[in-house]
């Protein structure tokens, strides 16, 4: 029986540059979002990160219904400001990376 027979969409999400820190120091994490009847957008994924995967502090990662400023947002290395930011649709097998500009002192 194979795993990949259930419904979904398999995306890898990627934090760094201070951002894992947010998510129990995992940097990578290989998800699979349920099927819907309205296509996944990064907003929509927004709010399943911070439901799912967010441990702490969510005020660091999100303002508002977007990423905090500072936090640069790569989909398949493209900077997502090119792709429409939070209306890119989501496609199968994309990679979506989180890099935190900000660093304490």
């Amino acid at each position: 029986m194979a795993a990949s027979s259930q419904t979904g969409m398999s995306i890898t999400l990627e934090f760094s540059g201070g951002a894992e820190l947010l998510f129990g120091k995992v940097k990578k994490h290989h998800i699979s979002l349920d099927e819907s009847t309205t296509a996944w957008t990064i907003k929509k994924l927004l709010i399943w990160v911070k439901d799912n995967l967010l441990k702490e502090r969510p005020e660091l990662f999100l303002q508002g219904e977007t990423v905090r400023p500072g936090i640069l947002v790569l989909v398949n290395d493209a900077d997502w400001e090119l792709l429409g930011e939070l209306e890119y649709e989501i496609k199968e097998n994309d990679n979506i990376v989180f890099i935190s500009t900000l660093h304490g002192g």
